[in-house]
């Protein structure tokens, strides 16, 4: 499992097994954010196993679920809400992309540059511009 660093607070990744957990709160991670639907796809943990694996490893664990696609503002006022807490925070989709655009959109909430978003993004392999454009 491939961690990518967004900033000092933020790490995304591709779908977490309730296993990779411990690691990420070995690493600092306070807090865990799943942002793919509940049953997007067979065989994956639910919220309730990732919560629990979370609560296991002394996290906190938030769901900000939705489709490929689907992001609302919603979705990155309540990410911005996360992050306005000042913990670390790990969040993951089936890629990471949603993810990682999910930041994205909380970060020019919070009013960060885009040109540094862009380039966070792009050094983690993602492409943010249809957030930059939106937001």
């Amino acid at each position: 499992m491939e961690f990518k660093t967004l900033d000092q607070q933020v790490s995304v990744s591709e779908e977490l097994a309730p296993g990779a957990v411990q690691a990420l709160a070995d690493a600092g991670v306070e807090v865990l954010v799943c942002n793919r639907p509940e049953h997007e796809s067979e065989n994956l943990a639910t919220f309730a196993e990732l919560e629990q694996a979370a609560k296991d490893a002394g996290m906190a664990f938030a769901a900000i679920p939705f489709s490929r696609g689907q992001m609302q503002p919603s979705h990155s006022e309540a990410f911005a809400e996360l992050l306005n807490g000042g913990k670390r925070v790990h969040a993951f989709c089936r890629t990471g992309n949603r993810s990682c655009n999910l930041w994205a959109a909380a970060r020019c909430a919070q009013g960060a540059d885009k040109r540094e978003l862009q380039a966070a993004a792009a050094q983690a392999g993602y492409d943010i511009s249809g957030v930059l454009v939106t937001y």
